[in-house]
């Protein structure tokens, strides 16, 4: 099965979210296994020839591109695209404009401006001929939003009601700072709302995703309830987390009588 059909199926899928292009980084991460990665161009700085690179390699190495555009804009899915992502993720997602704004440029490109918009607004039918072209055309491509706010839950059916959805990725920090419990995961409400997502992802058969930066014991217990793409931490916090506790390792060695250097938490002097 291809991947988009792998997680329709509800298998489990694994990925990170990776913000360096560092060339050695796909050979690394395809021997862990991964399916696929998470490539931010929201929070971090890629150029488009940048970003396009990262796509073709993690793709030559069997890993499958999903990249998060920094708002729900066409050109920008489009862009992200002929990048060579497979699927496409935009960010706080709260009105049923940016849903169609992403299934328009993933299911119908390369089809644009007016026709477009008569076409998703059911004003105007699409040939026999062009319908099949598009569904070729873009056959395989995914589109996935992020549900991270208390407005988008409150508008969550008609969210992911939306004809051409393909799954939900949940932002737990921006979900609980929204909700007044900024990194509160196990806060009773926080947890009831992240179950009604995951509930309603898979009532509308979506996809539905989850991201933390901490240890995996919180992806495994929402696995259990039904998450069924992982995306674990990052290469930036995996690489800062293992060096701090690798270094903390030499300092209890070595009875703290390490010398030189820069204090945990102190700013070197230039």
């Amino acid at each position: 099965m291809n991947f988009k059909n792998r997680i329709q199926s509800g298998e489990l899928v694994l990925g990170t979210c990776v913000t360096s292009n560092n060339s050695m980084w796909p050979k690394a991460l395809a021997s862990s296994g991964l399916d696929f990665v998470f490539i931010d161009t929201e929070h971090i700085s890629l150029s488009r020839k940048e970003l396009s690179a990262m796509c073709q390699t993690y793709i030559g190495r069997g890993i499958i591109p999903i990249v998060r555009v920094y708002k729900a804009d066409h050109h920008l899915v489009c862009q992200a695209i002929d990048a060579g992502a497979v699927g496409v993720v935009i960010p706080y997602v709260e009105t049923v404009q940016d849903v169609q704004v992403l299934i328009g440029a993933t299911k119908y490109r390369p089809l644009k401006g007016e026709r477009l918009n008569q076409s998703m607004e059911g004003k105007e039918k699409l040939t026999p001929d062009l319908q099949a072209y598009l569904e070729s055309y873009n056959e395989g491509y995914l589109s996935i939003v992020n549900i991270e706010s208390v407005p988008a839950v409150e508008k969550l059916e008609e969210l992911l009601s939306v004809p051409g959805l393909d799954g939900v990725f949940i932002g737990p920090h921006d979900l609980s700072v929204s909700m007044g419990i900024p990194e509160d995961y196990d806060h009773p409400d926080f947890i009831d709302t992240v179950r009604k997502i995951v509930k309603t992802s898979l009532k509308f058969e979506l996809a539905v995703g989850i991201h933390f930066s901490e240890t995996i014991e919180r992806q495994l217990f929402w696995i259990k309830e039904g998450v069924n793409m992982v995306v674990h931490s990052s290469d930036f916090a995996l690489f800062t987390q293992r060096l701090n506790s690798d270094f903390n390792l030499v300092r209890e060695a070595s009875g703290g009588k390490l010398t030189g250097g820069v204090k945990p938490g102190s700013t070197p002097t230039i």
